[in-house]
């Protein structure tokens, strides 16, 4: 029987696996795109925006479902599925965040953006060749407005 300390470095270790599968999904889709684009193939930025929001969703759903599994099992202790019930809590909140922000930052007249964010850092994607000092300061002050977060963690990217 695992001890609850065990049990959270578990449930921590699953979490962190989760984002690095996240972030090589992305990864790997971008080099994907990149030589399908070589080929002749005629891929947007709309394209990139479509795809990660996709890979992302997909990633999500899976977790959720993991963590409703753990929350339903009968073999699950009372521990697991508190835990699991707040990880998917936390996950639903960063979801709501994200879909808040990236509604204010294309309210500002940004045409596309994805943010990603997590308890440490928030990256946001913006759909612009390059970014003024006034652009990058409107996403900064949205991003501040929804979270109390130091401009140190906040990573804006620009993408054609």
């Amino acid at each position: 029987m695992l001890t609850k300390k065990k049990k959270i470095i578990v449930l921590a270790s699953m979490l962190v696996l989760l984002v690095i599968t996240g972030v090589l999904n992305i990864f790997l889709n971008n080099s994907a795109q990149t030589t399908q684009t070589n080929a002749g193939y005629d891929y947007s930025s709309a394209t990139f925006f479509a795809t990660c929001r996709t890979d992302r969703a997909n990633t999500r759903n899976e977790s959720i479902d993991h963590y409703k599994q753990i929350i339903e099992s009968s073999a699950s202790s009372e521990e697991a599925k508190l835990n699991a019930e707040a990880s998917m809590n936390s996950l639903i909140e960063s979801m709501t965040i994200e879909t808040t922000m990236e509604g204010l930052i294309k309210a500002k007249g940004f045409t596309d953006c994805l943010v990603n964010y997590s308890s440490t850092y928030i990256n946001v994607i913006l759909q612009s060749s390059e970014l003024t000092e006034t652009e990058v300061a409107k996403v900064v002050e949205i991003i501040q407005s929804q979270v109390d977060r130091d401009i140190d963690y906040i990573k804006i990217i620009p993408v054609e």
